[in-house]
């Protein structure tokens, strides 16, 4: 006998508001806790503001339960944006809401004209979406070298390469 195929999950996602703030900050504070303050990633999002159009949020029965920004930043002179981070509640991680999220701000990103998108993260993961390691892209303070991936949307270019300030 077999068992009934499980009911798909249901979230939409949309650009976030002003109106998900406090429960984005909350996703984000669960997800990372206090030491998010001290990553290098943190200084690039100090003083700036994320991309409005390239930051989603995942919502389930009316309510915010996954985050992710964009951030305007430089590779040395070219204008790319930050993922991060990314927040998903504990109850719906592994169901797909992640990977929804970063095909959209990355597809969104890609559609306005960016030339990439930079992150800090596990490439295990970040690899089913077309991110590498990035060795000559270097963030603004202490970070795994190897957890530095770009998806670069100029395949022809020359890779990117150089210091990584705010945009």
């Amino acid at each position: 006998m077999s068992m009934p195929a499980a009911a798909p999950v249901a979230f939409s996602l949309v650009l976030e508001t002003a109106a998900d703030a406090a429960r984005v900050d909350a996703l984000v504070a669960d997800a990372f806790g206090p030491g998010r303050f001290a990553k290098t990633a943190e200084r690039l999002r100090e003083g700036n503001a994320p991309v409005a159009s390239l930051s989603f949020v995942a919502h389930a029965d009316g309510e915010a339960i996954a985050t992710v920004r964009l951030w305007p930043v430089r590779i040395g002179e070219t204008p790319v944006v930050f993922l991060g981070p990314i927040a998903v509640e504990r109850a719906w991680r592994s169901e797909g809401v992640g990977a929804a999220l970063v095909e959209a701000c990355c597809a969104a990103a890609r559609a306005e004209g960016w030339r990439a998108v930079l992150l800090v993260g596990d490439e295990p993961y970040f690899g089913r979406f077309g991110f590498v390691r990035a060795p000559d892209v270097r963030l603004p303070g202490p970070v795994d070298q190897r957890r530095v991936l770009v998806l670069d949307f100029d395949a022809e270019a020359a890779s990117l390469a150089g210091p990584v300030s705010k945009g």
